[in-house]
This record gives structure tokens, sequence and C-alpha cells, in this order.
């Protein structure tokens, strides 16, 4: 039997998830998101708003702006002196 073969007919291992978003940036900046600085306690998530309806709702409510900012085109490089 070729080593191809054998290996098509191996169960697949399930890939296991690397883990949240809070976890994620704990192991890769140091920095806990969870963690409430004022009495060490900890922050839970209540929410998760995934809809643009949701999420304008609530900015709305607390008086923030709705719309993205304006892009800037970017500008060119400086030019070498004397060219």
């Amino acid at each position: 039997m070729a080593p191809q073969a054998a290996a098509s007919k191996e169960p697949l291992k399930e890939e296991r998830p690397r883990g949240d978003w809070a976890e994620l940036l704990k192991r890769t900046f140091d920095f806990d998101v969870f963690a409430y600085v004022r009495c060490g306690g900890r922050r839970r998530v209540l929410a998760y708003v995934n809809e643009a309806g949701g999420v304008r709702a609530i900015l709305e409510h607390l008086g923030l702006p709705t719309a993205g900012v304006r892009l800037v085109p970017a500008r060119e490089p400086p030019q070498a002196a004397g060219c």
C-alpha cells in the first residue's frame, strides 16, 4: 500500500480551539483584559453585539459617533536631496 493511501485512511485529528480572544491577548502581550485595576476583581462578558443595528443603537444611546472616520490618502515619500 502506498504511503499516501495509508495516510488518507487515518482518522483526521480534531483541532482543538486555540482559546478565546482574551486568552490570546494574555498569552501574546501579557495583558489580561478581564483584570479590573481599581479593585483587583475580574470583569465578565455580558453580551456580544454582532449586528450593525445593535452597535448603532448602543453608540447613539451613548451619544457617540456612528459613522467611521474619513480616511485621508497617504502622502508620497519625501524626495532625496539633490535629485
